[in-house]
């Protein structure tokens, strides 16, 4: 995965630096060189190189204030102090202001892609660590979400805003925009960090198990109810607490979930003592909620409890810009995940994937990702190993509405044409439709529809 890895060369004197920009392209990695230390800094700015070999001889500003300034914007760039003025006294300033290596020019090609080759894998094992620890912990912060669309900078701003506060928020978003990554980066970057974060989805349980779930039951409460049991809200005291596709929700229940929002307080199922907590609600929809208080579906008042602070994340379509990004950081984690050694996407996969409009939004890309991963016979992916995006993007947009059906039978019917298209794989055809597996699976139940 060598052109995942940007390498930034700095120096003036322009024949050394292209001479060792072509010999490290040769190698696979993607190059890029700046003339000067201010240059330098610009790219930086802009791009996260892995590795950066700086001079230490230019005009202006020198290697090692460079590298300084350099280590303000990337507190983990690898940088390598290249001079053909060696000393035991530039050797030791250079190791003590932070450079990683110092070499001395002229530089032996064979050196340096070896050189090259350590920093990288140590590099990558320091990632990989990084992506199973968040795996493992699911601890996410805003440095952790990957955009640089204007809109999503504003959200992440926005958010960052309101991370130690205790109000209400309401994230919304179509399915697998990554409402719930966000939701993560608030707890995650708030004064209540250390405290529980708790996720809810309230698509995926009945009225009955819903309020069990979120309230807690005491012993007796119902059939099978052994013992007192503490519900997420309890579970989440001092913390967060998710309230994911909030929209669902029953009339009776979110007449509960208005008291919790008004006093902090609640009974369990089945008691009768007053169970007080400080949980922190960040809730979550892809409905409009605004048109659903307009249609009597959802109470006003309770929406406007929720809807203190709203964030709206773009759909993946409105913010193609992050697609390469995105796609480079999926094929990274997923192929350590899968043991598949892959160097990268051509441009042609990158074409295909840009013109997709994404339905599924996040998710379905990182599905996209993984499928063409399983399936690619090279070392990078191609256009080929996306044919059925292909083949999606360029079927007919309209259709006509046939007559005289109910909701549901449309509804049924697109759940079998979807089904069809991914060959029974739920979790592509939830990710389709725009829903949760849970959801999905709801629908196939309700419908009797057979995998």
């Amino acid at each position: 995965m060598k052109n995942i890895w940007p390498i930034l060369i700095v120096d003036d004197e322009e024949v050394m630096c292209e001479s060792m920009a072509a010999w490290l392209r040769e190698d696979g990695y993607r190059v890029d060189t700046a003339p000067n230390g201010r240059a330098a800094l610009e790219l930086a700015r802009s791009t996260d190189y892995a590795i950066y070999f700086v001079d230490l001889k230019m005009p202006g500003m020198d290697g090692i204030e460079t590298m300084m300034e350099i280590r303000k914007i990337r507190p983990d760039a690898s940088i390598i102090i290249m001079t053909a003025y060696a000393t035991v006294d530039t050797a030791i300033l250079a190791m003590k202001e932070g450079a990683q290596e110092y070499i001395v020019k002229p530089c032996n090609p064979q050196e340096i892609s070896i050189l090259v080759a350590r920093i990288l894998k140590v590099k990558k094992l320091q990632r990989e660590n990084a992506i199973l620890r968040k795996k493992l912990t699911r601890h996410y912060h805003y440095r952790d979400v990957i955009t640089k669309n204007r809109a999503m900078e504003d959200i992440l701003t926005l958010a960052r805003e309101v991370s130690s506060l205790r109000s209400t928020v309401l994230i919304r978003g179509e399915s697998g925009t990554g409402k719930e990554l966000i939701a993560r980066a608030i707890h995650y970057s708030g004064d209540r960090a250390s405290k529980p974060f708790v996720t809810v989805s309230c698509a995926a349980l009945t009225e009955t198990l819903l309020e069990s779930e979120l309230f807690g039951y005491e012993k007796g409460a119902f059939t099978g109810a052994g013992q007192q049991t503490r519900g997420k809200f309890e579970l989440a005291d001092s913390g967060t607490i998710l309230l994911d596709e909030i929209g669902d929700i029953s009339p009776k229940l979110q007449a509960d979930l208005l008291r919790v929002l008004q006093e902090r307080c609640f009974y369990r199922v089945g008691g009768s003592e007053e169970v007080r907590v400080d949980s922190r609600v960040i809730a979550a929809t892809n409905r409009d909620l605004a048109e659903a208080v307009r249609q009597g579906r959802f109470r006003d008042d309770l929406y406007y409890r929720l809807n203190v602070i709203e964030i709206r994340i773009p759909p993946l379509r409105e913010r193609r810009e992050d697609i390469p990004m995105l796609a480079a950081h999926f094929m990274e984690k997923l192929s350590h995940e899968l043991g598949r050694e892959v160097t990268g996407i051509a441009d042609d996969a990158l074409r295909v994937l840009m013109d997709y409009d994404w339905p599924g939004n996040v998710r379905e890309l990182e599905n996209a990702i993984e499928r063409a991963l399983v399936t690619c016979r090279a070392r990078q992916l191609t256009d080929a190993d996306f044919t059925w995006l292909t083949r999606a993007a360029g079927a007919p947009r309209q259709w006509s509405v046939p007559g005289d059906v109910p909701l549901s039978e449309l509804e049924r019917r697109a759940i079998i044409a979807t089904l069809e298209r991914t060959k029974g794989n739920v979790k592509e055809a939830a990710a389709s439709l725009g829903v949760d597996r849970s959801t999905l699976y709801d629908k196939l139940k309700r419908y009797e529809i057979p995998r």
